[in-house]
């Protein structure tokens, strides 16, 4: 039979070389945080762009804006799914979103989790739900591993719809997601011991449950160029169409991020910074 107090010795080395986890930031205290380690920490700083300069998106931008405000001032706001193409601002406007709110006075804060993570969700509900200010909870580029059956989706969405693990008054999920149905292309291409068509139609239901569905597409030349002026003329800087133009054809892509990619090169070049 093994010592009692030799197991005891071991459950105390055990102990001391698994700390506890770090104790949450305060969710009242500050602007924006990330969910990591199963807990709720401040980012480092959280400075989003600009709205106004975030351009060649002002339907998206005058919907997602008109319904962070109602959150913001306790009005019935919906879920968001932001959708389309990669780099087109999905992810910069929903930031730029809460701190212009934020600037206006509002007590608004985004809270960022990855989607591996949504498990924990719950969670993280139980700790924000009685605290007295709104929260952004920001789940960036959503994609669901087929192989799980589905498990992600449904998870989700029952979150979505109501129940005992429904997400508080006071927050409201902003996912952003590269297709509209967040179905994977690799779902009609391989074959999966899971029926294809109940996880299709699984994450079909999920994107149903978002209040608010915005898309976001492959901007044309003259919009990535008011793009890139529009950033330029903000941080004084001169730039060339042409060599603009050149900066994106060589990435394969016109978007928003493209066009600040380029800036930041111009800031660069001329010494300056951002």
């Amino acid at each position: 039979m093994t010592d009692p107090t030799i197991l005891a010795r071991i459950a105390d080395t055990l102990e001391r070389l698994a700390p506890p986890p770090a104790p949450h930031a305060d969710p009242a205290a500050h602007p924006a945080y990330v969910w990591r380690d199963h807990g709720l920490a401040a980012t480092r700083a959280f400075t989003p762009l600009p709205l106004d300069l975030l351009t060649g998106i002002d339907a998206q931008k005058a919907a997602l804006l008109e319904n962070t405000h109602r959150l913001a001032t306790g009005a019935a706001a919906h879920d968001v799914l932001l959708w389309g193409a990669r780099g087109a601002g999905k992810s910069a406007l929903v930031k730029a979103a809460v701190g212009h709110l934020r600037g206006e006075g509002h007590d608004v804060a985004l809270i960022e989790i990855a989607g591996e993570r949504i498990e924990e969700l719950p969670r993280l509900f139980a700790l924000i739900a009685d605290v007295p200010r709104a929260f952004v909870l920001f789940l960036d580029d959503l994609g669901f591993d087929d192989a799980s059956g589905g498990q992600g989706p449904r998870l989700l969405r029952s979150m979505l719809e109501g129940g005992a693990e429904a997400r508080p008054a006071n927050a409201r999920l902003h996912v952003t997601a590269n297709r509209r149905h967040i179905v994977s292309r690799d779902l009609r291409e391989q074959d999966s011991p899971i029926n294809p068509r109940d996880v299709i139609d699984d994450k079909l239901a999920l994107a149903d449950r978002f209040g608010l569905s915005l898309g976001f597409h492959v901007c044309d030349q003259d919009s990535y160029v008011a793009m890139v002026r529009g950033y330029a003329d903000r941080y004084g800087l001169a730039f060339e169409p042409l060599d603009a133009i050149a900066w994106a054809t060589q990435r394969g892509s016109r978007s928003g991020r493209v066009a600040w990619q380029y800036v930041v090169e111009l800031a660069g070049r001329a010494g300056k910074t951002l």
